[in-house]
């Protein structure tokens, strides 16, 4: 009897260890139309850790643990493909699929509108806090992040309420992120599209192969010759929106005889007039990368790129100029010899060189190492009216000139402006400035160069010029990415990095507008310091009253110094049930600031080198999935780590002094979300709720402010530098989206965000200035509650799409927006703004008038349709495909930012303006865009 139990438990554990064996499934990709081998198609069972990539031929080998025998469901995703579950029966240790043909995406070209909402976002940045994350989503098959990535982010719309500065942009590894502001710089590899399919994207802080990573994000997008398919493409594209038009080809080799890959690509956007007027749009890109396979496990890759980029900047508008004019309205051009001129030009040239080394180690350790050589320049272009003639009398120098501001809709040149005294209307001047504005309402290039004749004609220096604010950067960046398969469970991924800027900021003459030479002192800083007049108004004591011509450097010239070095590790563990993360990082940034100019207003604190601003960043993160089945899971992270600021807010006012924000320190970052997923064939579901807190925010704005207490003096204006420090802001909020394949060709979509961002705490608020001695520290700036700006914080979206079997296809989605705020003036909010300039409280301050004043303006919700349809043919071995989308198709006019103007410093000054119909410092905001198209064709050969 014994025996027999013994044989009986023998041939059950013989069959336990037959059902569970080494199983390795095999396959090759193809494009179902040019039938070309496709490289980079992810290959993973579900529910299974195990994952692997097809080759330059197309081929794939996914080895499997111990795996039971029995029906899995094989996964196979490309970005630009449709995403393929294909049931696979395991009975043997070996099964090879053969031929497995993959068929094209033509959605997928809706990546194209992404990318132009990213290049406005590079542009109003500049001007306000409206940047896109949306690129860094674009990689994504989640139906929310789709969402947020294509059809929210014409709004702005933040997920999760984050800035670009939280999210991570990865190009073959390397970081892209800028040191100033902590954002990627879109327009430095814009234009390129066909070579960015290749991407890997990690949602928030998840586990992360290749660094720390950041709150919002990371993307790497690998653009190595050898992740290409084999094959051409020419597309052709028009829109109404940043470009009018688009041509771009790209060729990529696959494997040569010998070894080598090579890629390139060719591009070309440009628009005399885009959607805003005035806009010109004006970019090229380029493209070559060429990788040579040393042996079975090393390879060595080049890849360069450079992507030259001249666009028209817009501004943002009161009410008044919205009712005089239209939403393209732009102040900023005007026409000259009958063509457009845009006086605020935005020009990036910056080539990026790189090159990847690739080692497979052993078939359970990898190590890829990277560096990078990016330099080039960004300038902005503005008109400087100040220009100035020097007149010595009696051995005292004394200048004159200056220039009125030419913005056609200045306050003063506004008909809110002649009628701004009730019992002294001047009806007939803001009659004659409403018919010069509606004629008119353009910049005047005609009468700029004609006062700089006239100054010319009487010995005068020119008093209009186009000035340049210039970035000069040579950026190198190095890193060493390690991945190890300690056994079948556990996996060690780890790397260092390094990054080593040097920036050259300076301003510039562009044009003299006809004139000769300029004076370069700041006409608005005249004050004597000392016994020596005039000196104030020195940009650089050591070479005073300096005349100059155009290209030369003056008003500012300064370089910074940034170092950036992190080391990086992390461990996961994981097994059919659940999948554990853990890791943590180091980081050190250090900015110095060396000024090359010995500023007159700060002469012993302007030349030479700054204190250094030393940052020690560490982090740790953790995270878990637990798969309840095979369709659905719960996923839990949670991290607190910090980041050190930008530099653009570490130094008070980096133009004119060394300056640094006091007690300035790294943010704080306490972050955590669950989401629970369910996936069938006939529904995709995901609902997650976060959580995030930042603390120890420091952020230093520029502006002219009119109402100042405590400077000793009745003249209470002054252009000033604010200092918010200590700021915390807090975010939470849900997430959902599903989508529903109905039947084989109909699939309806939805998604949801509903969050709440506000400001946590009442931060310090100081204010420095070339206006006035000593700092001015007004203490708490009251903003507790506060919601903050940046894009709706609710939007929600219901979508439908037909896919024919013909292979034509069609989308529309209805996009609801509400809870956008403006963002709000921090000065009115301190005791400053009830207290007069001698320090005495304001007498006839009102508290109740007072909490309206300083009510948070919200703006109107809103609805806007959108749409989007191709189709696509095969020719032979061709692929032929065209794609249009159409945006606001109802032309909802909305505002989509705005901000208060700080013009108006205190209550009295406030009250006053505000009780006019329309305030000369009224809010201006930035209002989206109405009907507009892209519409492409392209051929894949």
């Amino acid at each position: 009897m014994k025996i027999k139990v013994i044989l009986a438990f023998t041939v059950m554990l013989i069959c336990m260890i037959a059902n569970a064996q080494q199983i390795t499934i095999s396959g090759k990709f193809a494009d179902t139309f040019t039938e070309v081998p496709l490289p980079q198609v992810k290959v993973s069972i579900e529910s299974y850790f195990t994952e692997v990539f097809s080759d330059s031929n197309g081929e794939f080998h996914l080895e499997l643990g111990k795996i039971g025998h029995g029906e899995h469901i094989l996964k196979i995703d490309k970005p630009g493909y449709l995403l393929k579950r294909i049931p696979v029966t395991l009975l043997t240790e070996k099964k090879n699929l053969g031929t497995i043909l993959l068929q094209p995406d033509p959605a997928f070209e809706q990546n194209q509108q992404a990318t132009i909402s990213l290049s406005d976002a590079d542009i109003l940045s500049e001007e306000g806090e409206f940047d896109n994350i949306s690129g860094i989503l674009q990689s994504s098959r989640d139906v929310f992040l789709n969402a947020a990535a294509f059809d929210f982010s014409q709004t702005f719309f933040r997920p999760r309420g984050l800035g670009s500065e939280y999210g991570k942009l990865l190009i073959n590894g390397l970081e892209m992120n800028k040191f100033y502001d902590g954002r990627p710089q879109w327009s430095s590899w814009g234009g390129l599209n066909d070579m960015q399919r290749n991407q890997v994207f990690i949602n928030g802080i998840s586990a992360n192969d290749y660094q720390f990573g950041g709150l919002g994000g990371t993307t790497n997008i690998l653009m190595r010759a050898s992740k290409y398919q084999k094959g051409g493409r020419i597309s052709l594209a028009g829109s109404n929106r940043s470009y009018t038009g688009r041509l771009m080809a790209t060729y990529a080799s696959g494997e040569e005889n010998n070894g080598w890959y090579y890629a390139v690509s060719l591009g070309r956007r440009f628009a005399e007039e885009a959607y805003m007027d005035g806009t010109v749009y004006d970019a090229n890109s380029f493209f070559i990368s060429a990788e040579k396979k040393l042996s079975d496990r090393q390879s060595l890759n080049f890849s360069g790129f450079y992507t030259p980029n001249i666009r028209g900047r817009s501004a943002a508008m009161t009410e008044e100029v919205l009712e005089l004019k239209e939403r393209t309205y732009n102040p900023y051009w005007g026409d000259q010899d009958g063509e457009i001129r845009n006086s605020r030009i935005r020009e990036i040239k910056e080539p990026v060189l790189m090159l990847n080394h690739l080692w497979t180690i052993s078939d359970k350790a990898s190590l890829n190492t990277n560096i990078s050589y990016q330099l080039g320049e960004t300038a902005n272009s503005r008109i400087d009216y100040g220009g100035t003639t020097l007149e010595t009398v009696n051995g005292q120098n004394f200048y004159y000139g200056g220039g009125a501001n030419p913005d056609p809709v200045y306050y003063q040149k506004l008909p809110s402006y002649f009628l701004r005294f009730e019992d002294n209307q001047n009806f007939e001047a803001a009659f004659r400035a409403q018919k010069e504005i509606d004629k008119n309402g353009q910049l005047d290039w005609n009468a700029l160069y004609d006062a700089n004749l006239t100054a010319s004609e009487n010995a005068q220096n020119t008093i209009y010029s186009l000035a340049e604010d210039v970035n000069r950067d040579i950026q190198l960046s190095a890193n060493s990415i390690l991945s190890v398969q300690l056994n079948k469970n556990l996996k060690l991924n780890s790397s260092i990095r390094y990054s080593r800027l040097n920036s050259e900021n300076f301003a510039r003459i562009k044009d003299l507008l006809g004139g000769s030479q300029y004076l370069d002192i700041d006409v608005f800083v005249q004050d004597e310091i000392g016994a020596i007049p005039g000196q104030a108004a020195q940009s650089d004591l050591q070479h005073p009253n300096r005349l100059i011509s155009e290209n030369e450097h003056y008003k500012y010239d300064y370089d910074i110094l940034a170092e950036e070095a992190e080391v990086f590790s992390q461990m996961q563990w994981t097994t059919r049930k659940r999948e554990i993360y853990l890791a943590g990082n180091l980081e050190s940034v250090n900015y110095q600031r060396n000024g090359n100019y010995q500023n007159g207003v700060f002469p012993d604190n302007s030349l030479g080198e700054s204190e250094v601003a030393r940052f020690l960043n560490f982090g740790i993160k953790s995270g878990t999935v637990y798969k309840i089945s095979g369709r659905q899971n719960v996923e839990l992270n949670a991290g607190y780590f910090t980041k050190a600021p930008g530099y653009r807010n570490a130094f008070v006012n980096p133009r004119q002094n060394n300056l640094m924000v006091t007690d300035l320190s790294e943010e704080r970052i306490k972050t955590g979300d669950i989401s629970y997923r369910y996936r069938s064939s006939f529904i995709n579901f995901r609902l997650t709720g976060y959580f995030t807190e930042i603390s120890n925010i420091t952020e230093v704005s520029y502006y002219y402010a009119d109402g100042l207490s405590g400077l000793e003096r009745e003249n209470t204006t002054a252009f000033i530098q604010e200092i918010l420090s200590g700021m915390e802001k807090r975010y939470y909020g849900i997430e959902i989206g599903a989508e529903s394949q109905l039947t084989s060709t109909i699939k309806i979509k939805s998604a949801l965000a509903l969050g709440e961002y506000i400001h946590a705490n009442n931060p310090n608020l100081s204010l420095s200035s070339a206006g006035f001695d000593e700092s001015l520290d007004y203490g708490k700036a009251y903003l507790k509650n506060y919601r903050l700006p940046g894009g709706p914080q609710t939007a929600a979206q219901l979508g439908f799409e037909y896919r024919d079997p013909d292979y034509w296809w069609f989308g529309t989605t209805l996009n609801y927006f509400s809870n956008a705020f403006i963002d709000i003036n921090p000065l009115t909010r301190t005791r400053n703004f009830q207290t007069d300039y001698d320090g005495l409280p304001l007498i006839e301050y009102d508290r109740k008038i007072a909490t309206e004043l300083l009510k948070q303006e919200k703006f109107d919700d809103y609805f806007l349709v959108n749409a989007v349809g191709g189709k696509s043919w095969r020719l032979k071995d061709k692929y032929l495909g065209t794609f249009i989308s159409i945006n606001n198709i109802f032309n909802v006019l909305y505002k989509s930012g705005g901000y208060e103007q700080g013009r108006n410093a205190n209550y009295r000054s406030l009250k006053e303006d505000m009780d006019r119909e329309f305030p000369h410092f009224a809010p201006k905001y930035w209002y989206g865009q109405g009907t507009t198209f892209f519409a492409n064709v392209y051929l894949r050969f």
